[in-house]
């Protein structure tokens, strides 16, 4: 386990908020954009300035006393991942630079097995991220691109798979959790028919890590991608997860030292997973940072956060129904989504309730969120997002609520 200084233990969310150095220089701030960016944690700042001042160093390329560091370091961080994942196989972790990088990998390297008119099924909910690679293979190898649409509060529309899944379904990509509404992917059914085709299952898992570890093997999936940043931990460092016996199957991404075994002017080999999809040198400091995020993370009463997570949303789902011209999008069961509230206000642009509610120190996100066909299937040209992570409190959504009512009285 990555060793921190004095782990701070959380029972409350302000206990959670001494755990966040920016939220304890500026506890007036009512910080709600958590699906864009988390705030990093003080292990994960701790374990960043701890290497950077005692082991800065490359990694696989030296044998000197601060790269053998570096390369411990670094080989916990990949431990620490596969730890919070479910006890993965860390030869079954690649550092990427985000999920979005990890997903156009899987887009590129499990791509280059496909054939024309293999098909890949994915969703209208999804993030950019998890749509424009495939539109990239699309154009590139010929394979044929499947939508499942979402029902009208923008869940992902489960009773539609049976027709979306063609006779040469390859791989389903679909998102654990929206960017936009909240809503959480039922898992079960859509593994259950992949698994029954014979197809591969990826889900983006960028919205559902800031919630808890993530048992992977029990979800029955084949891939797992998400970002460090929106897990407490440090900007430019992700994660693709993958089967061993699929990555081992997939051609690299990016070529460079590490990832080979051998390099001739004839031709190189490729190394072994995970060095095969790690061309160059890594995010060191930043996958250290992570580990030590992601073990803060695991050792937290996830049961109690969860619940508060939940109460949170429905008093903010709540004190937004009641207030004029406003429409909440997304799914009303809370047990159907995480705290991420996406609403649309009549006659008033995103950008325009951003700034008046950031002049009340309340601090949320407007726009389409990288996900436009969703958008479009809601009815919006964009939206404004609130969401919550286990440091907020009823103080934040009720900032929240009475900012936007001052906002609908100077806007309109």
């Amino acid at each position: 386990m990555i060793i921190v200084s004095d782990p701070i233990v959380v029972a409350s969310p302000s206990d959670a908020r001494a755990a966040f150095p920016l939220l304890a220089h500026d506890p007036g701030l009512h910080y709600l954009d958590n699906a864009a960016t988390s705030q990093l944690c003080a292990a994960a700042l701790d374990a960043l300035v701890r290497h950077e001042t005692t082991c800065r160093a490359n990694v696989l390329r030296g044998t000197h006393r601060l790269a053998e560091a570096a390369d411990a370091a670094y080989r916990e961080a990949r431990a620490a991942v596969a730890r919070f994942l479910g006890g993965v196989s860390a030869d079954e972790i690649v550092f990427t630079s985000g999920a979005t990088a990890s997903l156009n990998l899987l887009a590129h390297s499990l791509g280059a097995t496909l054939a024309e008119g293999d098909e890949v099924l994915v969703s209208v909910a999804e993030h950019h991220s998890n749509l424009v690679p495939w539109f990239m293979l699309r154009e590139r190898r010929g394979i044929v691109l499947r939508v499942l649409p979402v029902t009208a509060d923008g869940r992902i529309d489960l009773a539609r798979l049976p027709q979306a899944m063609g006779p040469r379904l390859r791989l389903i990509a679909l998102t654990h959790c929206s960017n936009v509404t909240g809503a959480v992917t039922a898992l079960a059914p859509l593994v259950a028919a992949a698994k029954a085709a014979g197809a591969l299952v990826a889900l983006d898992g960028a919205q559902a890590v800031q919630h808890g570890p993530v048992d992977v093997r029990a979800l029955g999936v084949d891939f797992y991608a998400f970002s460090g940043h929106k897990c407490f931990g440090p900007n430019g460092v992700g994660v693709l997860w993958g089967r061993r016996e699929v990555l081992e199957r997939m051609p690299p991404f990016l070529g460079g030292g590490g990832m080979v075994d051998r390099v001739e002017l004839t031709g190189a080999s490729w190394a072994a997973p995970p060095r095969r999809f790690e061309a160059g040198t890594p995010p060191i400091a930043q996958a250290v940072g992570l580990g030590a995020a992601l073990d803060w993370m695991t050792e937290l009463p996830w049961a109690a956060i969860r619940a508060r997570e939940a109460r949170l949303t429905r008093r903010l789902i709540d004190g937004l129904e009641p207030l004029p011209g406003v429409r909440i999008l997304g799914p009303r069961d809370d047990a159907a989504r995480a705290p991420i509230v996406s609403f649309d206000v009549e006659g008033v642009h995103p950008h325009d309730l951003v700034q008046v509610l950031d002049e009340r120190d309340v601090a949320v996100r407007g726009g389409h969120h990288c996900a436009r066909p969703l958008m479009a299937a809601l009815g919006v040209e964009a939206c404004t997002r609130a969401s919550l992570a286990l440091y907020n409190d009823e103080a934040d959504v009720d900032a929240l609520i009475e900012a936007l009512a001052h906002a609908l009285r100077l806007l309109r």
